[in-house]
């Protein structure tokens, strides 16, 4: 089966350490895609869904959990799946959250091993996936520091259960999307003006290259154009904002660098495959730390 293969821009901004979606579900709906942030998903009620990791592709059972390191392709499908209340939890947090240097200690050496297994998405055992699903299913209700120690908690359970297996035979080849100094100067100007208008000639010459020659670049690296990237970066904080202030739809399309409202209601369905107002509805169980 052949997948085309989307990056996308997850709502995580550079100040915030890690974000939990939380929800109840009858299908799966996003695309096979890869991020540079690490990916933990814990699904129940999943039986028949397929999981496709890399070039591993299995059907999941009643429980399922399993951590996808960055940049690895990966989504999940509801295949022979017929429950319609679904519980997906997802973690996401960015791969620079644990340094080098705390991962160089001899006490965070289980961690950091298994950070470099997920490099090939890792598989974890039904009887460590029903130990840690307490903890789990309390992230998304707790606050403040308590909501770090418990993700350190659940990380140094899971690197030091049994029987855990690696999904995927091949490790990701978009390691490099944000290495390059012409990708990091794109993306941290992007996040810096996303709320104005952009033009091609304006970031063209930001970064010493023809209109011409910078659509290609960025859409041999993203797959996506220019106004398209752009707009998967709007759209992902638009999707945090929904959930997270409590601001009107247009106001936050507005905020978001859209003026339109119907162009933002357009956009934001093609993204997510679902209307703002549903979007914020389905999400309502997602937590941010700051």
């Amino acid at each position: 089966m052949q997948y085309d293969i989307h990056r996308e821009i997850t709502p995580l901004a550079p100040e915030d350490s890690f974000l939990v979606f939380d929800r109840i579900k009858s299908d799966f709906d996003f695309p096979i895609h890869f991020h540079p942030e690490y990916e933990i998903n814990f699904i129940l009620n999943g039986r028949g869904v397929r999981r496709v990791i890399g070039d591993s592709m299995e059907e999941i059972d009643d429980i399922e959990l399993v951590l996808v390191g960055p940049n690895l392709q990966h989504g999940w499908e509801l295949h022979h799946c017929r429950n319609t209340n679904i519980h997906e939890i997802t973690i996401q947090f960015h791969n620079d959250l644990f340094d080098s240097k705390l991962l160089a200690r001899r006490i965070m050496k289980p961690i950091k091993d298994m950070f470099d297994r997920s490099a090939h998405g890792i598989l974890f055992s039904k009887k460590i996936s029903e130990e840690v699903k307490p903890k789990i299913l309390k992230l998304s209700k707790i606050d403040s520091i308590d909501y770090f120690l418990e993700l350190i908690s659940i990380l140094q359970d899971l690197a030091t259960s049994r029987n855990q297996r690696m999904l995927s035979s091949y490790t990701s080849n978009n390691k490099n999307f944000e290495n390059s100094d012409k990708t990091r100067i794109i993306y941290e100007y992007v996040q810096e003006n996303y709320q104005d208008k952009i033009s091609l000639a304006e970031i063209s010459k930001l970064v010493n290259m023809s209109p011409v020659s910078f659509n290609r670049f960025i859409k041999k690296r993203t797959g996506k154009t220019f106004i398209e990237y752009v707009n998967d970066t709007r759209i992902g904080y638009a999707a945090r904002w929904l959930i997270e202030k409590d601001l009107s739809i247009a106001e936050i399309a507005f905020k978001c660098g859209f003026n339109n409202i119907a162009n933002f209601n357009r956009v934001f369905k093609k993204s997510k495959s679902c209307t703002p107002s549903q979007y914020r509805e389905e999400f309502s169980g997602i937590k941010r730390v700051l």
